[in-house]
């Protein structure tokens, strides 16, 4: 709805009179930079000064002429709206990070037989607040027989689990090798 506030505006910064400012409103929708660029378009406007022009971006709106009250709280809502987007996208990404964590699991394994199980989410929490202990306790895990795994519709893959079998059998080696100096040395 075209207010007689915005034909007003219209008309002092165009020059124009008022059937040629409301007409140019109604057909703008009531964006006043639209209008004022169909004016200039229709040449009953000259272009602004200093080689510049107006934009139809909303952005810029307050740039080439000065917004009413209602208008900013439009693209203010605009503006918070894009933020709002933003922030619910942001959330469905850590939602979906949740559920895989909590899907996919991390097992702790002796012998081929499932010593412990936890989820992802629970290991990378451990990891994050207390790395100085989690990983050393797994390391030495290796050392005593331990072996570790990925299952899950995500993390159960082969390259990852070969990647901690290497990883085992590389601590298997090292003991194995300190085993063989051990004996040699006595």
């Amino acid at each position: 709805m075209i207010t007689l506030e915005q034909v007003e505006r219209l008309r002092e910064k165009a020059n124009v009179s008022y059937d040629e400012a409301k007409a140019a409103l109604e057909e703008a929708n009531g964006d006043l930079l639209e209008a004022l660029i169909n004016l200039e378009k229709q040449g009953k406007v000259n272009a602004p000064e200093g080689n510049g022009y107006y934009s139809s971006d909303k952005t810029s709106t307050a740039k080439a002429i000065e917004v009413l009250p209602g208008e900013k709280a439009k693209q203010k809502k605009e503006c918070n709206g894009g933020f709002r987007d933003a922030m619910r996208k942001l959330g469905r990404f850590f939602m979906q990070l949740l559920h895989k964590g909590n899907s996919n699991s991390f097992e702790v394994l002796k012998n081929g037989e499932v010593k412990a199980s936890l989820a992802i989410t629970v290991v990378v929490v451990l990891l994050i607040c207390f790395f100085w202990v989690t990983v050393p306790l797994l390391v030495i895990g290796l050392f005593f027989g331990f072996r570790y795994r990925f299952r899950g519709p995500d993390l159960g893959k082969e390259v990852m689990n070969n990647a901690m079998d290497s990883a085992a059998e590389a601590a298997e080696n090292i003991k194995k090798s300190f085993a063989t100096e051990e004996k040699s040395g006595e």
